[in-house]
């Protein structure tokens, strides 16, 4: 009986309401790199001579390998961090967050004291040998390690901030950034003439105004991440970090790799105008490319804490969410892209007669392909690097880093030129998807039939379908049937009457302290998912809902003691339950009751 109620009581409202209002803050926390990007390109391109560009582009190598360690720690201490909130251990998750930024600091620190000796002792001959550029390289230099330390503590605030439901204060911070990047590089490049140095200046000290916004909220102790502990934190999670976030940064090698290969083959084959027409072609891409992103990043938080919480069902309906919503909205961007094929064209090549205009034209049409293909492997590979599912992920990481775009485009650039390299991408995109259902056949050694089996999550992770219930609740009415539904799952389980009872009864309190207190502080809608687990002869009782945030514990410390009616319920639950637990993740109030 209960299956049949829980396919129709649960649906995928609250998470769904979730990712979306996650989404837009990752898109413009993505989108504000490549604005700045544009802009510092716009005014070198403008105001700074070609010598000065060229000790530009020579610092690129270097701020990769900054951003490359950055990814690592972003991506191994957000995972890290997800998955001990999701098993209610805010201890672990702050020792992850501490040990990251300890970590991160002190690598800032040492590439900024060996940029400095490189630079100011012209130790930068490795890099580049021409004598002129070289000493305007070291000046660039040393315009930029003055943001190495807020650019890699920026990433790392920004990641947690997302965790601790603060997003909007880093899209504030990247909006402010735009500005001020703007306003120096006016200043610094246009007006005083300062040229290279002039650009990496305006980038740090906005950097540092990125960099300051986040941190205010850390220094204010709001944040559940820093808080004065006399525990110190572990310094085992450093390797665990470097572990989980490692295929991250392989992943960013092997794509350079790749981009080294398909530039040699594309000069050998088709010529400059070749590189041109992609490099067109991308700067605008890159801000399409944010959506996909800004996916990838929702997906990976909520797939973390999932996976922390061992929960199956919303493990499994992220992993939906993100293809079936997701992919419609990607291609509608898509057709959008190669409706504006022409006009994004001519942006940069105003001849139509010009072999390089085509060309852009085809990367405009056959480019966007990618990203419907990128947003079905984005959930799996996100999955696997928090299940640490090592082979899975590096096989994916060689594949689409570097095999099937540079193999493809040499298999097929010698007959149909610059085509080939838009082409390859594509078909890339398919062959990553068809490695994630091989791995599944092959581990599992039957083809998949469902979300589950092509995820290839264990059978002893979280618990069965028979062993839990999923409730939906959006309104009052609702509330009274709560009871009544948990009292019949329990006694299914064979639980003792009085348990059985006290489940029902809690739910049926908190769920309507929830819609009593929580629904009409706004003029939202909203909605509680309620889960009942047997596991361990505990049941295991959790509300979600998306109301203001609403610490029972915290409330129960306003109420007179000596006044029994006010609080009742809430009393009652912490008095009778073996343990009750309560967090605000990602914006949700999680409760979490275990009698």
């Amino acid at each position: 009986m209960h299956n049949s109620l829980k396919n129709e009581a649960s649906d995928l409202t609250l998470l769904t309401k979730l990712f979306f209002r996650m989404l837009p803050i990752q898109i413009l926390l993505i989108a504000v790199g490549a604005v700045n990007g544009f802009v510092s390109s716009l005014f070198a391109t403008n105001y700074v001579g070609s010598q000065a560009m060229s000790a530009v582009g020579v610092y690129g190598p270097v701020n990769m390998v900054l951003t490359t360690t950055s990814t690592v720690f972003v991506g191994g201490s957000q995972i890290l961090a997800g998955k001990y909130i999701g098993m209610n251990q805010l201890k672990r998750a702050r020792s992850v967050f501490i040990m990251d930024v300890l970590v991160v600091t002190g690598f800032s620190i040492l590439a900024i004291i060996v940029l400095f000796i490189a630079s100011a002792f012209d130790l930068t001959g490795f890099l580049v040998s021409e004598t002129e550029v070289r000493i305007i390289f070291n000046r660039s230099v040393m315009g930029m390690l003055i943001g190495v330390l807020p650019l890699l503590l920026g990433q790392q605030f920004a990641a947690f901030l997302s965790l601790e439901n603060q997003s909007k204060r880093t899209t504030v911070a990247g909006i402010v950034y735009i500005f001020v990047n703007i306003l120096l590089n006016f200043v610094f490049v246009a007006k005083l003439k300062m040229e290279a140095y002039g650009l990496a200046l305006a980038s740090s000290l906005g950097l540092w105004v990125f960099f300051a916004i986040q941190a205010q909220y850390y220094l204010s102790g709001k944040s559940s991440l820093l808080k004065i502990s006399r525990e110190k934190p572990l310094k085992s999670d450093v390797f665990d970090i470097v572990k989980t976030g490692l295929p991250c940064a392989l992943d960013d090698g092997y794509q350079t790799l790749r981009g080294f290969i398909v530039n040699s083959l594309v000069l050998q084959y088709v010529g400059a105008i070749g590189l041109s027409a992609f490099a067109a072609s991308n700067s605008v891409l890159q801000f399409f490319w944010a959506i996909v992103g800004g996916i990838g990043n929702v997906s990976r938080m909520l797939i973390s804490i999932s996976i922390g919480e061992e929960d199956r069902k919303t493990l499994t309906d992220v992993v939906r969410i993100t293809i079936y919503r997701c992919i419609p909205l990607i291609c509608l961007v898509c057709a959008l892209i190669i409706f504006l094929a022409e006009p994004f064209a001519r942006l940069f090549f105003r001849d139509p007669s010009e072999p390089v205009y085509q060309m852009t034209v085809n990367a405009f049409r056959i480019l966007p392909l990618c990203m419907p293909l990128s947003i079905l492997k984005i959930p799996f590979a996100n999955y696997a690097q928090a299940s640490d599912k090592s082979i899975l992920i590096h096989i994916l990481s060689i594949a689409d880093g570097v095999l099937f775009v540079a193999g493809f485009t040499a298999l097929l650039i010698p007959l149909i030129g610059m085509n080939s390299v838009y082409i390859a991408n594509v078909l890339n995109g398919i062959c990553c998807i068809v490695i994630i259902y091989l791995y599944s056949w092959i581990v599992r050694k039957q083809f998949p039939v469902n979300m589950e089996q092509l995820m290839v999550i264990p059978d002893d992770f979280g618990v069965k379908e028979h062993e839990r219930i999923d409730i939906s609740v959006r309104h009052m009415d609702e509330v009274v049937n709560v009871s009544k539904q948990v009292i019949d799952f329990c006694h299914e389980r064979n639980i003792d009457d009085r348990r059985s009872y006290l489940a029902g009864l809690f739910l049926e309190e908190m769920a309507g302290n929830i819609v009593d207190h929580g629904f009409n502080k706004d003029n939202k809608s909203h909605s509680i998912d309620i889960r009942v687990v047997h596991k361990n002869d505990d049941i295991i009782l959790r509300l979600k809902d998306d109301c203001i945030p609403f610490d029972p514990a915290k409330r129960l410390e306003f109420y007179d003691p000596e006044d029994i009616i006010k609080g009742a319920g809430i009393r009652l639950v912490y008095q009778c339950a073996k343990d009750v637990q309560y967090q605000n993740t990602l914006g949700l109030n999680v409760l979490t009751i275990r009698i």
